[in-house]
């Protein structure tokens, strides 16, 4: 396969999130692997968005005789927190609501995770099948109040078209 990824400035979120959702559509196209689907899309995510400095999956795990919890899966950037307890920090505080979450300084969020300290705003979505939670989208930014309704929006899209291409969720 042969990928070329566009340059985006985000001047113009709503078009561009939707020419970026074109693009992942084609990128995911005719692969269901959810490893290969999520390493891409982290990789498509981390290039094309501006002013962050990590995008990636947690997965939701089963863990005999304990309460689920996310396990870091594929990611772009620095090394991760690789377990993080459902309801605790930003992707635990978004895995337990099923609602996004976007967090404009994280030094405000209580509770806060912090896997960089570099990061100063999150926004985190959810990754639901039918009823079924599988895990969350987190992306972090170096800068403060980065992330906005129109960011929210079109992130809560390309979620959805991984959800809906991915198989082994």
């Amino acid at each position: 396969m042969e990928f070329t990824s566009k340059r985006y400035d985000f001047r113009n979120k709503d078009a561009d999130y939707a020419s970026l959702a074109d693009e992942l559509n084609g990128l995911l196209a005719g692969e269901q692997d959810l490893v290969a689907n999520a390493a891409n899309t982290a990789a498509l995510l981390f290039d094309a968005l501006p002013g962050i400095n990590w995008a990636g999956f947690y997965f939701l795990r089963a863990r005999e005789g304990l309460e689920s919890e996310l396990v870091v899966g594929p990611f772009q950037g620095k090394p991760a927190c690789v377990r993080i307890p459902v309801g605790k920090g930003v992707c635990g505080t978004a895995a337990a609501t099923r609602k996004t979450v976007v967090v404009r300084d994280v030094h405000d969020f209580p509770g806060h995770i912090a896997c960089d300290a570099a990061s100063q705003s999150e926004i985190v979505v959810p990754l639901i099948k039918g009823d079924t939670l599988l895990g969350v989208l987190d992306i972090d930014s170096p800068l403060l109040a980065r992330f906005d309704d129109a960011d929210r929006r079109g992130i809560e899209r390309l979620a959805a078209i991984f959800v809906a291409g991915s198989r082994g969720l």
